[in-house]
């Protein structure tokens, strides 16, 4: 398998800072989405450090009406016990990701119902249908957060580097992803199915249309380290291929 590391998977923002200690990446049109509005840092901070950084931060989405709070540590490197009773004490809520991979020859079977599920590339034609189901999801967040993602769709429905699918269950729009290509990987991204539709097979026939139709690329993904999808990808056969720890509050 081809070196791969968070590096690889694409997050959307510029970088407005840059110094010896972290990067700052901020996207002015997606103020509310954490993942694009944060402090990345390249080693693991002393508190003086962190504090300094998480100062800087505060003022700089404050000035910008934007109130959360989101850093990113080094890949593969543990939190120390006292930065994490830091990080506790500041409220920040600390978690960590993790990073998977697989060649589509190595997907393990699907079972499933497969004759009632279709899976099939966004179209002009059923757009709309998409962009309900990504509204749908992404409203648990606020609905002023949904609006600004819905115009991330439609730029990346326009891309070539994206592709946008959908599934349905018996004819009804039951899950979706997003594909994020390069020459050498396929990311999944976006990944989920409807709450009423799950356990039915459809996570596994969406993974299994990417599988099939890119077959010479490794498909990459990130997963929260403490969430129930991850042991899934374990049973599928993707490889872990490293962590990483964040740290966010409102």
């Amino acid at each position: 398998m081809d070196q791969i590391s968070f590096k690889n998977i694409q997050k959307i923002g510029e970088t407005v800072y840059e110094n010896e200690r972290y990067i700052h990446v901020h996207d002015s049109k997606l103020t509310l989405r954490y993942d694009s509005n944060y402090i990345e840092f390249k080693h693991i901070p002393t508190l003086a450090e962190f504090d300094q950084a998480a100062a800087y931060l505060r003022e700089y989405h404050l000035m910008r009406n934007q109130h959360h709070m989101k850093f990113y540590f080094p890949e593969n490197e543990e939190i120390s016990g006292e930065l994490a009773h830091h990080l506790k004490e500041q409220g920040y809520e600390v978690g960590f990701m993790e990073l998977y991979a697989i060649h589509p020859q190595q997907f393990t079977k699907v079972n499933g119902q497969a004759s009632m599920i279709e899976i099939k590339e966004v179209t002009e034609e059923d757009l709309e249908i998409y962009m309900e189901l990504q509204y749908e999801q992404e409203a648990v967040n606020g609905a002023d957060f949904a609006k600004q993602k819905r115009q991330v769709h439609q730029d990346n429905f326009l891309s070539e580097n994206v592709k946008q699918i959908l599934a349905y269950y018996q004819k009804e729009p039951a899950g979706s992803l997003d594909l994020i290509l390069t020459d050498t990987t396929i990311e999944i991204d976006g990944f989920n199915v409807r709450e009423q539709f799950q356990k039915q097979g459809i996570g596994s026939m969406l993974q299994k249309y990417v599988m099939d139709v890119y077959k010479d690329k490794t498909v990459i993904l990130v997963a929260d380290g403490e969430d129930t999808p991850r042991e899934m990808y374990r049973r599928q056969n993707y490889n872990c291929l490293g962590f990483q720890y964040e740290a966010q509050k409102c």
